[in-house]
């Protein structure tokens, strides 16, 4: 189903054609449109809302600057949501946010007999709790659990070890079960 932005019957195609033509209204409607989505996959990473609402506007004007490349194909949220992720991860690396990352052997172990403990609570209270884990615990947890990374592409994208990817990974689902049943 097409994007409907400010209840119109103008489709997404449409708005995107007078963005690129420089459109300030067109570009407002997409900003009103994607803005409150992206604005939480920005605070999943930086989490804090000041660097989130930096990250949103650094990524909206990547995203202006790059609509040509927009093919129409796919989804064209998905298509900006990667924008908004790569800006965020961008500014983790610059700002040396990963550095504490350590490759890690031994893995942690999460009791199998309990039951999961995310199950407990809703979803602004996990929200909440991953935004309270440390930067490069938080930045793989988002990338492999809520945006389907692998392990090699994480690697890849923050310049670590796959070891480190998966270390990093097990220590954060650790610390939010602990952070769960301390509730």
């Amino acid at each position: 189903m097409p994007m409907q932005l400010f209840g119109s019957k103008k489709h997404l195609t449409d708005w995107l054609d007078d963005a690129r033509s420089g459109s300030t209204r067109a570009q407002k409607a997409i900003y009103d449109e994607l803005s409150p989505k992206m604005y939480a996959v920005c605070l999943r990473y930086m989490g804090d809302r000041e660097a989130a609402q930096d990250i949103l506007q650094d990524a909206f004007v990547t995203l202006f600057s790059k609509l040509d490349t927009y093919s129409g194909e796919g989804s064209f949220e998905g298509w900006a949501r990667k924008i908004f992720v790569n800006t965020a991860l961008m500014s983790l690396r610059k700002h040396d946010n990963l550095r504490d990352a350590e490759d890690v052997s031994e893995a942690f172990s999460i009791s199998s007999g309990e039951p999961d403990a995310v199950q407990k609570i809703g979803y602004k209270e996990l929200i909440r709790l991953i935004g309270e884990l440390p930067p490069g615990f938080r930045t793989v947890f988002n990338l492999y659990v809520l945006e389907g990374y692998s392990h090699k592409d994480i690697a890849d994208a923050l310049g670590i070890s796959e070891v480190t990817s998966r270390s990093q990974l097990q220590r954060a689902r650790v610390m939010l079960q602990g952070k769960i049943k301390n509730l």
